[in-house]
């Protein structure tokens, strides 16, 4: 497998990923789940949590990897998050802030762990993006997000990103966060990037996620919507609104 496999870069077809959270969920719930958002049409499942609160990390990777054929993410917070069971991980970089600790630091550490495991490392530049309240990534990283009034201060830490030659930037409002990226955001990083632009954060409904893609977005990942309503019809729905 290889990063542009998982991002299916270049495809021009808009990619619709779950973000699974296994500290909220057994992983035999997580895995049953998992199957229902790969009938649904997802294409990419995440695994992620901000402080990992149980030692059921691993253990739900493989549960989910062993029922699904999508590929399997994992969406570190920390060199603690890596499994041998994950198809790849985002090899994140906090660029938005300016903490050494999240954007070497850390990777440093799940560097050589990452390698023996034989795990794909696909390369980030993670931004955060002000939500208008302070989130669970904001607080964790120490770091402050860029403000949501000025695309263009979005667009060239963005920019960077790509020159330093990663393969995807990740535009975050953050976890259950009340708003999303504009729309402003995602339409000006879009046009000056050749690399694809993943969104997240605050899509709370399928209408949200349409704008964001008709924004410029290439990825979307939703995860707390399906936290409260795991019906397969409105996994359907997002999936029919993120074409």
């Amino acid at each position: 497998m290889t990063y542009k496999s998982i991002l299916n870069s270049g495809d021009g077809d808009k990619k619709f990923w779950v973000l699974i959270d296994p500290d909220k969920q057994e992983p035999d719930v997580a895995a049953d789940f998992a199957s229902k958002c790969e009938k649904a049409g997802v294409d990419v499942l995440l695994v992620g949590t901000s402080l990992t609160l149980t030692n059921r990390f691993s253990e739900t990777i493989k549960k989910i990897k062993n029922s699904v054929n999508i590929p399997v993410v994992i969406f570190p917070a920390s060199v603690n998050q890596v499994s041998p069971h994950a198809d790849g991980l985002l090899f994140l970089s906090l660029i938005s802030g300016r903490n050494p600790q999240y954007l070497i630091d850390e990777h440093v550490k799940a560097a050589p762990l990452i390698k023996s495991h034989n795990i794909l490392p696909i390369s980030v530049g993670y931004m955060l993006i002000d939500s208008g309240e302070l989130t669970a990534v904001n607080f964790m990283s120490n770091t402050n997000p860029l403000p949501a009034n000025k695309p263009e201060i979005a667009m060239a830490h963005a920019l960077a990103a790509e020159f330093m030659g990663m393969k995807t930037v990740y535009l975050e409002s953050g976890s259950g966060a009340e708003n999303s990226v504009p729309n402003k955001i995602v339409k000006l990083v879009k046009e000056n990037l050749t690399i694809p632009v993943i969104v997240g954060g605050g899509i709370s409904t399928p209408a949200i996620a349409a704008e964001k893609v008709k924004a410029g977005a290439d990825i979307l990942v939703i995860g707390t919507a399906f936290e409260k309503n795991r019906d397969i019809n409105l996994i359907k729905e997002y999936r029919k609104a993120i074409q």
